[in-house]
């Protein structure tokens, strides 16, 4: 039996309640008002960010002197190209991405398509000028002295001492590798001279371009994604349609075969497992006789080979026993639980029937994507202008590793009137980042973690919102007394204007305790990552020992706001009264809370499951030309899984978002079913609420004459 509010929690009942409160009053006020406040300082944090920040620092390169490459009305407004004068110093592309790697970065017209030294060219110049005019557009602005001397043009990084053919990636100059019978190429060749008097390999390029090969790959790839995409869109919009059809039909026909699904595949699994006893038996049977197989694991002892442990009768008669036990454990289960199970089908099948009675919940997810993306939009937007916020910051590059000025800040202004240039022989300085010593810049890192602490807040508002939503709307439902006759008007817009108008703080303040424990989250798989090469062995295991907590926590909470918001849209009270009201009704009936979330979980799981598999495999026969009506209008692909895997994660995710107001459906006639039990004992004067398939698996008295009508 379960626990009645007497034996536990003491309740207080109102006679006169009847479903959803609609005299509310505003809960939580104080958490509303931080709430609001917290949005306009994120407004104002987001303009603060804007009228200081530049994407252009994402978009554009940057070249040694900060200057943007391809920038409109500069002198770079025609040079959209990064380029490297010693591309050998670069470690990888991500080095080359973020600009920090240590050689002069200039921003030029095109890439370089030939091998070319500077001394080649000096001796060229005598005779042909030509070869200068092509090499100085790769050297520094107003650089014109193709005699001075390569060491002295090397020192003060005049021009590159080399270049090689490349091609441009990111708006960067990347070495143009090909392959040429498994060989690595540059320009159809393996060595190049690298301007210092060194013939080099062109394996050499590969640490400072690693990568790279792959992804321009990838580039060629994505093209072709993008074509297949371009050809197939329209029969991608019809498959996702189907599916949200799909979905529906599920939906509505659970009533029908919620039972049905669930008992089927509970026999198929009794069936299976006993099939597993009788052949475990047989084996053991079979066995009998055969030399060694009478020996035990014992003593064979651990093989890397299992099929070793399949040759004795000890390894089937065990198979046995255990497939024995989960066969009597699961059989004693559903002759103890079925009533439960009963109550936990009923209750699917009312959910079905309560959706199809509001048919505008299924619709309610799309506001709450609209919600999610407008958080997920300022939230990008805000990080992009914080992260481009700053004056572009120099510092000493030295050719001297034991230079004492390397990587301090300098001004490119006065530079050369500093000692600088005469205690490190061929330091520059060169621009480095974008930052800054003001106030704002020193807190950027603040302002960041803020931006993300608040952007979680509001995403779980708006999911909160939509809980809060819906749970109202079906309580309307339930608490009907005559259905569908006494369902209010409009019970989806009236709950939302609830929750909105009088709750807003009580959604507030369940929404930043979870965002501060997902904050908390990941703060720590941030130190993970951090700390993932340090040896100490206690550091890795308290940090694991931390995620795992707070994942549980996070769980937890969750559960919790959920069922709380279930409460807030009935009573209208305050987050906390509710959230412990919900948590003890919970605990009355933790039984039934496990065997509904078990038997739910199962049959959205299994719809989830026919609603993609289904759309999937007639997009498979479609894409594949396999069906004879329509080959004629199948498009012809470059790869016929991207339209597929489209139509498959699509569908998934429709089903997932009908099939997630169907749960909270079933959450919410839960709670409201237990209430039921709690408040109302089936007499005249206190009547029962639940639908009267319900009351006829508890075993109740006859409801009275007017609910049996209705």
């Amino acid at each position: 039996m379960d626990q009645q509010p007497g034996k536990g929690e003491p309740r207080k009942f109102d006679p006169k309640f009847r479903g959803p409160i609609h005299n509310r009053h505003c809960t939580d006020i104080l958490c509303c008002v931080i709430f609001i406040v917290v949005i306009l300082g994120y407004i104002a944090l987001g303009i603060l960010a804007w009228v200081h920040g530049d994407p252009r620092k994402v978009v554009y390169p940057t070249d040694s002197y900060g200057q943007f490459c391809g920038q409109k009305d500069t002198i770079n407004e025609n040079k959209t190209i990064l380029f490297y004068f010693n591309i050998l110093k670069c470690a990888s592309p991500i080095v080359l991405i973020n600009l920090q790697c240590p050689t002069t970065q200039l921003c030029v017209s095109k890439c370089p398509d030939r091998f070319a030294t500077y001394i080649d060219m000096q001796g060229s110049y005598r005779h042909n000028k030509s070869y200068w005019e092509y090499y100085r557009q790769f050297c520094k602005p107003g650089f014109n002295k193709p005699w001075k001397s390569v060491a002295q043009v090397i020192r003060d990084e005049d021009c590159p001492s080399m270049i090689i053919p490349s091609r441009p990636f990111l708006k960067r100059c990347f070495p143009d590798f090909s392959t040429k019978n498994g060989i690595l190429t540059v320009a159809n060749q393996t060595t190049f001279k690298d301007g210092r008097g060194k013939t080099r390999n062109v394996t050499d390029l590969r640490e400072a371009a690693n990568g790279i090969n792959n992804v321009l790959d990838a580039r060629s790839v994505g093209m072709k994604i993008f074509e297949d995409y371009a050809s197939s869109w329209h029969w991608i919009l019809i498959g996702l349609f189907i599916a949200m059809i799909v979905s529906l039909l599920f939906l509505v026909l659970l009533r029908f075969t919620a039972g049905v699904l669930f008992w089927i595949f509970i026999l198929g699994v009794i069936g299976i497992i006993g099939y597993g006893i009788w052949h475990c038996y047989w084996e053991y049977d079979h066995l009998q006789g055969t030399p060694g197989s009478d020996l035990t694991i014992y003593d064979i002892g651990f093989q890397t080979d299992f099929r070793v442990y399949l040759q004795l009768r000890q390894t089937w008669l065990a198979f046995m026993i255990i497939l024995c036990i989960v066969e009597v454990f699961i059989i004693l289960m559903l002759i103890f639980l079925r009533n439960r199970i009963r109550i936990a089908i009923a209750l699917l099948q009312e959910g079905s029937r309560a959706i199809g009675y509001i048919m505008s919940t299924l619709f309610y997810p799309i506001i709450t994507f609209v919600l999610i993306a407008i958080c997920i939009s300022y939230w990008a937007v805000t990080a992009v202008f914080l992260s481009t916020s700053g004056e572009p910051v120099y510092k000493v590059m030295a050719n001297q590793t034991l230079c004492k000025y390397a990587n301090l800040t300098c001004d490119p202004e006065t530079f050369n009137t500093t000692n600088v240039t005469k205690l490190c022989v061929g330091a520059q300085c060169t621009f480095a980042f974008y930052g800054g010593e003001s106030f704002y810049h020193k807190y950027i890192f603040i302002f960041q973690l803020s931006n993300a602490f608040v952007f979680l807040w509001l995403v779980n508002f708006a999911i909160a919102l939509g809980q809060c939503t819906l749970a109202g709307a079906f309580a309307s439902y339930y608490w009907a007394f005559r259905k569908p006759a006494d369902i209010p008007p409009c019970p989806l817009f009236s709950s939302f204007g609830r929750a909105i108008r009088y709750h807003t703080g009580s959604l507030a303040f369940g929404s930043l305790i979870l965002a501060i424990v997902q904050l908390i989250r990941i703060i720590l798989e941030y130190l993970d990552h951090k700390l993932k090469g340090t040896q100490n062995s206690f550091t890795r295991f308290l940090l694991c020992c931390l995620k795992c907590c707070f994942w549980c926590l996070e769980k937890f909470i969750k559960f919790i706001n959920r069922n709380a918001y279930i409460m807030i849209a009935i009573y209208g009270k305050n987050f906390c009264t509710s959230a412990k009201e919900a948590f003890f009704l919970l605990m009355r009936n933790v039984v039934r809370v496990a065997v509904l979330d078990k038997v739910t979980d199962f049959l959205l799981f299994l719809g989830k499951l026919l609603v993609a598999g289904g759309v999937g495999v007639l997009a498979f026969f479609f894409f594949t030309h396999r069906i004879p009506v329509f080959t004629q209008e199948t498009p012809t692909l470059n790869y016929y899984w991207v339209p597929l895997l489209t139509v498959i994660i699509g569908s998934y995710l429709i089903a997932h978002g009908f099939f997630s107001v169907y749960a909270m459906c079933v959450d919410t006639l839960f709670l409201c079913f237990c209430e039921d039990l709690e408040r109302n004992d089936g007499s005249t004067a206190k009547p029962y609420y639940m639908s009267a398939s319900l009351h006829r698996i508890l075993g109740k008295k006859e409801l009275s004459p007017k609910k049996a009508m209705g």
